[in-house]
């Protein structure tokens, strides 16, 4: 894994599992572009960085606005004249409202599924030239096992983003981009711990290992799925996941 002056933007970088991308992929010697609305969480993770030797720079960035992430792309490429991988982390998760379709606020539901589904497509349709003009690039986007167990519309949006990564797979490889998804099991975070901390500690029962994934679990697979190692690996949903999901 050779990623000395790559650069990745990883978008909601400001803390638990996109800040683990992020410092991951700086301690592998990439430029690391911490695209998060948090401003001070984003900003501390970036100063970490710099800190620790890398190269960081933080963009307040909202992936559900186009201008933004074209603001976003467009900063990265001038600080350090290329892109070259993409990790699309950002949503709304610890914050979501716990509600069915039948009761849940249209507006909220459309935000929630531009950010949480679109924001991804966004991201990749502000970078995709500045990609290609670099010879080509790797795409993460995250998912979830939430995917596959009818969860409402947190499921749904992580299902059509499974969809999105797929379809633009075919897109993509013309242009020598590579896209997967990582789809995590319940991780350790302060974000899991506020929406669903005692149904996940009730799920662990039920898995073959029997602990939370930890934010280095995502870490490792997505600089896997980025690196040329999986060269000839594009479109596939990657369940990270302690062996919740076992689908054929």
């Amino acid at each position: 894994m050779n990623f000395t002056q790559k650069t990745v933007i990883v978008t909601g970088a400001g803390g638990g599992i996109g800040e683990e991308y992020a410092k991951a992929c700086a301690a592998q010697g990439m430029n690391v572009v911490v695209a998060e609305l948090n401003e001070s969480g984003g900003s501390r993770v970036a100063q970490e960085i710099e800190r620790q030797g890398g190269r960081a720079l933080f963009v307040k960035t909202d992936v559900g606005e186009e201008d933004s992430t074209r603001e976003c792309a467009a900063r990265a490429a001038e600080c350090f004249g290329s892109i070259n991988y993409l990790i699309n982390n950002a949503a709304i998760f610890a914050d979501m409202r716990i509600e069915g379709y039948l009761d849940v606020d249209m507006a909220y539901l459309e935000k929630f599924m531009r950010v949480n589904a679109h924001g991804a497509l966004l991201m990749i349709r502000a970078v995709v030239e500045s990609m290609t003009a670099a010879g080509g690039g790797a795409i993460v986007n995250q998912s979830s096992t939430a995917a596959w167990m009818s969860t409402g519309f947190y499921g749904v949006a992580k299902l059509t983003l499974n969809g999105i990564t797929q379809s633009l797979a075919h897109e993509l490889g013309p242009r020598n981009i590579r896209i997967n998804a990582i789809a995590p099991g319940p991780t350790d975070t302060g974000a899991l711990q506020k929406t669903a901390g005692e149904y996940a500690q009730k799920m662990l029962e039920t898995m073959p290992l029997k602990r939370l994934g930890k934010p280095s679990d995502m870490a490792d697979a997505a600089l896997f799925l980025l690196s040329d190692q999986a060269s000839w690996i594009t479109g596939h949903i990657l369940s990270v996941d302690g062996g919740q999901l076992m689908r054929p």
